[in-house]
């Protein structure tokens, strides 16, 4: 049974009101656009990108919010007068890493005060005492580290970081969720049949396969064998739509 969790800022006293009034969050973009991976795909959405993140995939696709982290720090009143000016019902807070901030906490309660439906994109490292609509984990997996030759130091806290079964537990039992695996090779599957069993608390039909890459083409041949491998194994297939329909440009 998923706890009750109240979020009614109501119940907030002052000193807390004050703290939020102050609390900042590092944001690389705010933006609409329409939501294209996993369960929700196709639906517009209101995207808010935080910067900076605790991972170094080696095949990030913003590097903006995880190598050379950029953004402005912005209070959450801020950021909530700009998720509504675009007027979606759908809100995904996505990174970088949004769980790294505190105040992620404080923005999804306001957020759904007001009636928005609320993802969270994170690698499920890090756990929060809070309640989304969705939220969506990408385990990363082995193959997903730096290089050990160009960047040894991150290739070490990434391996250390990337694999934390009780922050993802923690998270599925809190909300709603998906569990979307990066796949680049065939071997990976291997690797998330590991996952799973040790997890043991993972519902298959919340479980999609996404090819790894940025290039239409190079997903497209992907696309063929990894379609057909969900289809024999029963997990859900997740194209990256968002690069079919936009190509890998920021905003989107």
């Amino acid at each position: 049974m998923r706890r009750s969790v109240n979020h009614s800022f109501e119940s907030l006293n002052r000193y807390q009101l004050k703290l939020l009034a102050t609390a900042r969050v590092q944001i690389a973009e705010i933006y609409q656009s329409i939501q294209g991976e996993g369960l929700l795909a196709g639906t517009p959405s209101a995207f808010v990108r935080t910067s900076g993140c605790n991972l170094r995939c080696r095949w990030c696709d913003t590097p903006f919010t995880s190598w050379n982290p950029t953004g402005i720090e912005q209070s959450i009143e801020m950021i909530v007068d700009r998720v509504r000016l675009l007027a979606c019902r759908h809100v995904v807070l996505t990174g970088g890493e949004p769980l790294l901030f505190d105040e992620v906490v404080p923005l999804v309660h306001k957020l759904r005060d007001l009636s928005m439906h609320v993802t969270i994109e994170t690698a499920g490292t890090i756990s929060r005492d809070m309640q989304v609509d969705l939220m969506s984990i990408s385990p990363k997996l082995s193959g997903s580290a730096p290089s050990i030759d160009e960047h040894p130091l991150w290739y070490a806290r990434h391996n250390a970081a990337r694999h934390n079964k009780s922050a993802i537990v923690d998270l599925v039992r809190h909300s709603p969720y998906q569990i979307k695996f990066v796949i680049d090779h065939l071997n990976d599957v291997t690797e998330v049949d590991f996952w799973l069993a040790d997890l043991n608390c993972i519902d298959s039909r919340r479980v999609l396969l996404m090819p790894q890459g940025t290039d239409q083409i190079d997903l497209q041949e992907k696309d063929l064998w990894l379609a057909e491998l969900c289809t024999e194994r029963g997990f859900l297939f997740a194209p990256r739509h968002h690069i079919a329909w936009f190509g890998l440009t920021r905003g989107t």
